[in-house]
């Protein structure tokens, strides 16, 4: 079932000024605690353009599955154009149903769900996200991947915060992130009935491939700042990154942020 809000990502941009984030430098670890296997059947929540689900997708070969989800339109499309074979649009915060004319059975069919990047967006529900992946596990299955977590892009999103404040508007009622504790997830990953096998914050020096005011246009410009004028939101980037130059701009004038990525990795309760 696809989403039926409005699609605020493009797949082009993204790729454009932050594919960092699938890069082989920052992925190769939570892949390798997914440790995936020919044969098995995998679901990637938040897949994006497909650059990791294709490489799970050739992993796992001719005898296993990988299907990608994702709630952007646009991401889904390009994952197809990269050649990802199934891939839909659906909110992982809602209710997982086969949407016509996927034939492909979803229902406690996976032996694992996959997600990187991807669930700091959902704030709305995130015990949506854990009901979604419960219902597509096999019994024993894991859950596993990593996700913005307590200081993640610490400095930056301050800097947000307080130039929204001082222009009369609410920060809290306006931030889309959802950076978690490793406390606070453990809690929610128990009540949703997983164990935990292993969680934490690993802080990362991320750099970026132009200046800040880029990073948060690309993903504050839907989210913050969805209900402003383009001139504003012009305005509120380049104040942030004036804010952030002593910290996050070294000497030869490249940009960097800190983030700090929860890691999971997590077996389904039988």
């Amino acid at each position: 079932m696809a989403s039926t809000e409005k699609d605020t990502w493009s797949a082009k941009e993204y790729n454009d000024k932050a594919s960092f984030v699938y890069s082989d430098k920052f992925t190769s670890p939570v892949l390798t605690l997914l440790d995936p296997k020919p044969g098995e059947r995998i679901i990637d929540f938040g897949c994006g353009s497909g650059e990791l689900t294709l490489k799970l997708e050739h992993i796992v070969g001719d005898d296993g599955l990988v299907i990608g989800i994702d709630a952007s339109e646009s991401m889904i499309s390009k994952a197809k154009e990269n050649g990802l074979q199934h891939a839909f649009v659906h909110d992982i915060q809602k209710k997982i149903e086969t949407p016509a004319p996927f034939s492909v059975p979803l229902i406690n069919s996976f032996d694992a769900v996959f997600t990187n990047a991807a669930l700091h967006w959902c704030k709305r529900d995130p015990k949506g996200v854990l009901e979604s992946a419960k219902s597509v596990l096999k019994p024993g299955g894991r859950f596993v991947g990593e996700m913005g977590g307590f200081l993640n892009v610490v400095g930056v999103r301050s800097a947000i915060h307080s130039v929204l404040r001082k222009r009369g508007y609410d920060p809290l009622q306006l931030d889309p992130w959802y950076f978690p504790s490793s406390e606070a997830y453990t809690k929610l990953l128990t009540s949703a009935g997983f164990s935990v096998k292993s969680i934490g914050l690993h802080p990362r020096i991320t750099p970026l491939p132009g200046p800040l005011y880029d990073w948060v246009w690309l993903f504050g410009r839907e989210s913050y700042f969805s209900g402003f004028s383009d001139e504003e939101a012009r305005e509120i980037c380049n104040e942030v990154q004036s804010i952030c130059e002593t910290d996050c701009r070294d000497e030869s004038g490249k940009w960097s942020i800190m983030y700090s990525r929860l890691r999971l990795t997590k077996h389904f309760l039988e």
